[in-house]
């Protein structure tokens, strides 16, 4: 990615007034910057090219925001930081299952969100150094960011990536839900752990044998979370 103050960011919210507040933010910080108004808007600019990062209200007219979100998946692993509303604690469970990074809830400070956007990239464009983890079957390749299940590639979106190998490289030691937060998000957090959470069970789905009883990141009750080896 470069120069990380060049990173193009795509803004898709309805509300004409968040769109112009967070670009000119945004631009203010050096980014380079695009919006969408509604869904088919949005699914307009996204075909023109993925940008660095996506800022995606869930609620649009014409196609919904979590149709958008289907769609980035699609094509790639772009991070995806969601604008809700307070209370609309579903929407954001939903979305962080279809593979959203991170949220925000509105109302939200500009600044906020600038720096949760920094965090977010500045975490996606890090390489993580190191000799590739191997436990049976499973490899772990941070150089690449690759991770093999049987010699065959999972579909990892970053932030999923970020975390199995913030686990892994730590096996048998229980991290707790603030400490992931921290080391993979970035943020220093408000408290909500439900984006760990989601995260933990979007990779069981890719890494387990069986999901429903894990053998690989263990739940430890009121505590956080341990890869076994």
């Amino acid at each position: 990615m470069g120069d990380m103050g060049a990173a193009a960011v795509l803004v898709i919210d309805d509300e004409l007034m968040v769109r112009d507040v967070l670009e000119r933010y945004l631009t203010a910080e050096g980014f380079s910057v695009r919006s969408a108004a509604d869904g088919e808007e949005a699914l307009a600019r996204i075909d023109e090219g993925l940008p660095d990062l996506v800022l995606l209200d869930l609620m649009l007219p014409k196609v919904d925001g979590y149709e958008v979100l289907s769609r980035i998946r699609d094509q790639g692993s772009t991070p995806v930081i969601m604008l809700t509303a307070r209370g609309e604690e579903t929407d954001r469970i939903v979305g962080l299952d279809l593979g959203a990074d991170d949220y925000v809830t509105k109302p939200f400070s500009p600044r906020e969100v600038v720096a949760r956007v920094r965090a977010v990239l500045r975490r996606t464009g890090t390489e993580i150094d190191g000799e590739p983890l191997r436990y049976g079957d499973l490899e772990i390749d941070g150089d690449r960011r690759e991770a093999r299940l049987r010699g065959s590639p999972i579909r990892l979106t970053r932030k999923e990536f970020d975390l199995l190998h913030s686990l892994a490289s730590r096996p048998g030691v229980t991290l707790t839900r603030t400490q992931l937060l921290e080391d993979v998000w970035d943020f220093a957090w408000d408290g909500d752990s439900s984006t760990v959470t989601v995260h933990v069970r979007r990779l069981r789905e890719k890494i387990e044998d069986d999901p429903s009883a894990p053998a690989r990141i263990v739940t430890v009750w009121g505590v956080g979370y341990r890869f076994e080896p």
